[in-house]
């Protein structure tokens, strides 16, 4: 059984940056794909982004290209989201979540969820 558990959330000004962090236990990490997701108040959860096992592969929701960038460790157990030019629109809890399916796979593939992480951009 995969345990994730996201962190490196925060306060930061519009225009500013962060960098979340995902780190995974409990199972083989390395073979499996793994998503950002975010979920605003009073909205669905959405995808952000998603990198494939090996790191080779990733997909971006539009709202994530050309600002946010996702990438992993595998020696580390650990997946990161740096997201850049932040926006109040941004403001969310971001998720983690893994999947043994490809990077295409849609929200419901997700078996595996991490706690959240909640991002806040004032402006």
């Amino acid at each position: 059984q995969v345990q994730l558990v996201g962190s490196g959330g925060g306060m930061v000004q519009a225009g500013g940056s962060l960098r979340l962090s995902c780190a995974a236990s409990g199972g083989t990490f390395s073979s499996l794909t793994v998503g950002w997701f975010r979920q605003a108040p009073g909205k669905e959860r959405e995808f952000v982004a998603a990198i494939s096992w090996g790191g080779s592969s990733t997909r971006y929701a539009e709202l994530a290209k050309g600002r946010f960038s996702i990438s992993r460790d595998n020696a580390k157990n650990t997946v990161y989201l740096q997201m850049n030019s932040l926006k109040p629109e941004d403001t969310a809890v971001y998720y983690c979540a893994a999947t043994r399916l490809s990077i295409a796979s849609p929200l419901s593939a997700y078996n595996y969820w991490g706690q959240g992480t909640q991002v806040t951009v004032s402006s």
